[in-house]
């Protein structure tokens, strides 16, 4: 199942059939009627051809198309700083967390209408766990607990992938107690995927097996992902801080601004224990320069650019990721 699905657009090999190459030009990219002309010869998603007839390909291919459209709306919304934003959410060498591969996995996360594609929604978690790693060995102790929740979602897709007709006829009858447009969107990811395809189709199915525990605690993905979902804010809170302004003349320290973003978000969950191992991880945080190499900046102007595209596509996620735990009352699971 997590095969099926590639956050990587590469430019076809293939030459068209009047011998030019297949890269579109600057041209054929600005004109609005070359959409899907440049969507099939340019950017090749690797689906299985075992998935869906060629109106799912081609839907898979306009959505791939639209990601990358999304990626430079985000990083032109600046206007006069568009061609920096670009150049500066490119690959940066020589570190182990990418910036601009997190940003691709979070622009493939969300689905349909008020969906989240869960294949590309941990592998952003993989890219931000890399990115807590590299703040040095108190905070990757963090980055543990989260592994852990990953695993487990992943390790449940690949139970249900033992006896995928069985948790294909759970998908369809949740289906039919769904509202129409639910219904709509359940069946359109039930017919080409498994159960844990996405967030709303893992609820589906783990309410109808009864996997899911309103009073106490499970190993369910459900419960798994309510976890990630609260950690998600904690990231988003913390990035959003280390990319404002100086207040009168003056940064705040990154240690400073990760214990405030944890004290609003994961603080109210924890134990008093956890609470103290944190406070003890946040002084060991490095200074604003580390974040400066981290992502290949030169200052803190440039830092708050690449910074605020990242928590905008974060803040998408997690907006769809609340309105679906919160539409079947899952913000408090034990």
């Amino acid at each position: 199942m997590w095969s099926g699905l590639s956050v990587e657009f590469n430019v076809c090999s293939t030459p068209l059939p009047n011998g030019r190459s297949s890269k579109p030009s600057d041209k054929e990219q600005s004109s609005e009627s070359q959409t899907k002309t440049n969507c099939k010869t340019c950017l090749c998603l690797q689906y299985p051809t075992a998935e869906g007839g060629l109106d799912y390909h081609w839907d898979s291919c306009l959505k791939g198309y639209n990601q990358v459209n999304e990626l430079h709306q985000l990083s032109n919304s600046s206007g006069a700083d568009g061609a920096e934003s670009s150049h500066l959410l490119e690959g940066c060498p020589g570190q182990k967390f990418q910036v601009s591969l997190l940003l691709s996995h979070l622009l493939a996360v969300p689905a349909y209408t008020s969906d989240v594609l869960l294949q590309p929604y941990l592998s952003s978690w993989d890219e931000l766990v890399r990115f807590m790693e590299a703040l040095g060995p108190m905070v990757g102790l963090i980055s543990k607990e989260i592994e852990s929740k990953t695993s487990i979602i992943r390790q449940l897709a690949l139970l249900a992938e033992e006896n995928p007709e069985e948790e294909l006829q759970d998908v369809h009858s949740i289906n039919s107690m769904s509202t129409e447009a639910g219904t709509k969107n359940a069946l359109d990811v039930s017919q080409h995927t498994g159960p844990y395809h996405s967030v709303r189709s893992m609820i589906w199915v783990e309410l109808n097996k009864g996997l899911v525990d309103f009073h106490h605690q499970t190993d369910s993905g459900c419960r798994t992902l309510l976890r990630l979902h609260r950690a998600l804010l904690w990231l988003k809170l913390f990035l959003e801080k280390l990319a404002e302004t100086p207040v009168a003349g003056r940064l705040r320290s990154p240690s400073e601004l990760c214990r405030e973003a944890y004290q609003n978000t994961l603080a109210t969950h924890h134990t008093w224990f956890v609470r103290r191992a944190a406070e003890l991880a946040f002084i060991a945080m490095p200074e604003r320069s580390f974040f400066f190499k981290l992502v290949c900046v030169q200052n803190q102007e440039e830092l708050s650019i690449v910074l605020n595209t990242v928590v905008q596509a974060i803040g998408e996620v997690y907006d769809r990721t609340q309105k679906a735990l919160e539409d079947n009352g899952m913000l408090d699971l034990p």
